[in-house]
């Protein structure tokens, strides 16, 4: 299971909300110096999230993704928030972004993201954000009634040109609370598709128990952590150990 340490932008910030709540925010400060130590302890993704794109749709972080892009030195960047279109999908994917997450518009709109799938195979990763096991849009700010599995039951005839799931329970996110285990395996089981775990982690054990996390001979395929590395319960040295439980 690989780790993704996560950096979420706010107004050219690294920041964290507590259960994407806006109005809960944490500043960590410089979001290219934290890319920086991700790398240099070894880091072989980079997870990063427009928050100000999630919100409002209008893409301002380009110079500083393409920055992070920069010093992240080849490590592979994934970036979602406000992806919505082929357009934007291909505008991150030309600053360097190895993968892009579709969100809101994979919910609203599942043949425009077939077609981005179909046209950009590998480079798509549908993001889904739950909340009492319905996915919430657009930011977290509004639950569209449907359940995950409902959504990738209009996803069966792309499944195997989608890059990744990464899923998140809104209610634990930030909270350093721990992983919906029951809800991820449940997950696991039903789909083929690479799955990232995002959302609660606050221990090395939650990342260990992530890592040894099986259904149907199915395992996660990576885990998304931020509050627990910026607030430094653990560095990300310790936790690509614990990924390999």
């Amino acid at each position: 299971m690989e780790l993704y340490p996560a950096i979420d932008l706010r107004e050219g910030r690294s920041v964290r909300l507590f259960q994407g709540d806006f109005k809960k925010e944490k500043n960590f400060g410089n979001p290219i110096e934290i890319c920086k130590v991700f790398v240099d302890q070894g880091a072989k993704w980079i997870h990063v999230v427009d928050l100000d794109a999630a919100k409002t749709g209008v893409f301002s972080q380009g110079p500083t993704i393409a920055e992070i892009v920069e010093v992240a030195k080849g490590v592979p960047v994934q970036v979602g928030g406000g992806v919505r279109d082929l357009n934007r999908a291909e505008s991150l994917l030309s600053l360097g972004v190895r993968r892009v997450v579709v969100g809101t518009i994979a919910v609203e709109n599942p043949n425009r993201v077939r077609a981005m799938v179909t046209a950009l195979p590998g480079s798509v990763a549908i993001g889904l954000d739950t909340r009492d096991g319905k996915v919430s849009i657009k930011g977290w700010t509004k639950s569209s009634g449907q359940s995950i599995e409902e959504v990738l039951s209009g996803y069966v005839d792309v499944m195997g040109s989608i890059g990744a799931l990464v899923v998140t329970e809104i209610g634990r996110d930030g909270t350093l609370g721990g992983p919906d285990l029951e809800g991820l395996k449940s997950i696991l089981g039903q789909s083929k598709i690479p799955i990232v775990a995002s959302g609660g982690v606050g221990t090395l054990e939650d990342l260990r128990k992530l890592a040894m996390l099986e259904a149907d001979g199915e395992r996660l395929s990576g885990a998304i952590v931020g509050m627990a590395i910026h607030e430094g319960h653990f560095s990300v040295r310790e936790a690509i150990e614990a990924c390999k439980a």
